[in-house]
């Protein structure tokens, strides 16, 4: 009997809650949404570009909020080990600032947000393997970090 009353009771609170989805309604009516997109100027960028596009609107229009990107890499350095293991364990970090500024006349301040995201790979002494593995891992922290952009932007543009 107890148990009937929790059911009945959690699809009652349950009831009271409500879901949007993100692209629908009130936040996909956001013209900043709309975006006009830079330069890439490294492969970085390229990718945190490709990413923002899948997931925004891109928009040509000469009032179209434009998106700057500036993204950058540090690889960590190995950790000395006493083991004679020949693949070592190292790290991509990838810092991606997204601007976004309005052009529609208005005089608001852009939008700023910054991400950082990380991505590991094994260093071994057989250099073509390191250059893919290092590379691998810049891709992967690029979007991992263009993600986390995205739903900063969404954050910024709920308030």
């Amino acid at each position: 009997m107890a148990f009937a009353g929790l059911l009945l009771g959690m699809g009652l609170a349950l009831g009271a809650c409500s879901f949007s989805p993100v692209y629908s309604g009130a936040l996909a009516d956001q013209p900043m949404l709309n975006l006009a997109y830079a330069k890439p100027n490294s492969r970085l960028e390229q990718v945190i570009y490709q990413e923002l596009s899948l997931r925004f609107a891109a928009s040509s229009a000469e009032t179209a909020p434009l998106a700057k990107v500036s993204a950058s890499r540090s690889v960590t350095t190995e950790a000395r080990s006493v083991t004679a293991n020949p693949g070592k364990p190292r790290a991509v970090t990838v810092t991606a600032t997204l601007t976004i500024t309005k052009r529609d006349g208005t005089q608001s301040a852009p939008v700023t947000i910054t991400r950082s995201a990380t991505a590991e790979y094994t260093h071994s002494d057989q250099i073509m393997a390191n250059n893919a593995a290092v590379s691998d891992a810049e891709e992967r922290a690029a979007k991992a970090a263009a993600e986390s952009l995205r739903l900063g932007v969404l954050a910024a543009l709920s308030r």
